[in-house]
């Protein structure tokens, strides 16, 4: 029953992301905002593993992998989006590097985990990537149409996440297949925290205004995005090929986009409606059994 339900879970919880970071920002720094929620994240999941009497794990080498596979896949991957948003990297290219993330799993899966995919799952990781370019392709003419001047790094860093965030899945279907997934994301939000909070030092003022809205944005981050999008997450990659749990990121601006007309009123436009018709087939192909 979890096997049918978690992929559509997790593209629900985790789209809602964007939304909390657009509530977010207002009233925290994002590199603060985000180093409050990997501490946060790490005690929750601690103390569900005390309830439910989880088992540790011993192995020294398990518990690096664990908190080095945090870093990339929380850690450098949050804070470079979070940030180059917030330098000005406009949602349409942000859209299109993440929309990236599939076809380079799909290009690198077989030479580091040895995952070989399926004509018909290479067809549909085309297919969903062409319908991305159609869904968010009037934000991408206007992007290119005022220019990237002055943006030049913070795409750079853009990029570099969406690297992080696809070694990290990468790497957490090759050294993390054993082990119990409640301890493994302990392990992970721990390195994520000691990656984010030098960079919040570095780089921001620490600011937090404690309003009800980032309170909230918080505990939703935490319980809703951290523990339940990222907790499937894991179960996804270590069920299935990580290209299948990859696919599913090219439904995020899509679903973000119906969330964001619901919510704020924002329209939905005639190049998302098709494209996301389109995305849909091309995960569809790619997650489709045999």
């Amino acid at each position: 029953m979890l096997d049918r339900l978690a992929p559509a879970l997790f593209v629900l919880l985790w789209s809602t992301g964007w939304l909390v970071a657009k509530l977010a920002v207002a009233h925290a720094d994002p590199l603060t905002f985000l180093a409050a929620r990997h501490a946060l994240a790490a005690i929750a999941f601690a103390c569900l593993c005390v309830v439910v009497g989880t088992r540790w794990p011993r192995s020294r080498r398990v518990i690096v992998h664990g908190v080095v596979s945090g870093m990339f896949l929380h850690g450098l991957y949050l804070a470079g989006i979070w940030w180059a948003i917030g330098q000005g990297v406009p949602a349409g290219l942000s859209g299109i590097i993440a929309g990236l993330q599939p076809l380079l799993t799909a290009a690198v899966a077989p030479l580091m985990i040895s995952e070989r995919l399926r004509p018909r799952q290479k067809v549909g990781i085309i297919i969903g990537f062409a319908g991305i370019l159609i869904a968010i392709s009037p934000q991408l003419f206007d992007t290119f149409e005022h220019g990237l001047v002055g943006l030049g790094l913070p795409v750079m860093v853009n990029l570099a996440a969406m690297l992080s965030v696809t070694y990290g899945t990468l790497y957490q279907k090759r050294h993390l297949q054993q082990g119990d997934l409640l301890s493994i994301a302990v392990l992970q939000f721990i390195g994520a925290f000691i990656l984010t909070l030098p960079l919040a030092l570095v780089l921001e003022d620490l600011r937090f205004d404690w309003s009800g809205e980032v309170i909230f944005a918080m505990a939703w981050s935490v319980f809703g995005i951290s523990m339940g999008a990222v907790g499937l997450l894991l179960y996804l990659i270590r069920r299935g090929q990580v290209s299948r749990a990859a696919s599913l990121i090219y439904l995020m601006p899509p679903v973000v986009a119906i969330e964001a007309f619901f919510l704020f009123g924002e329209p939905l436009t005639l190049p998302m409606i098709v494209g996301t018709i389109i995305v849909v087939c091309g995960v569809y192909l790619v997650n489709r059994k045999a």
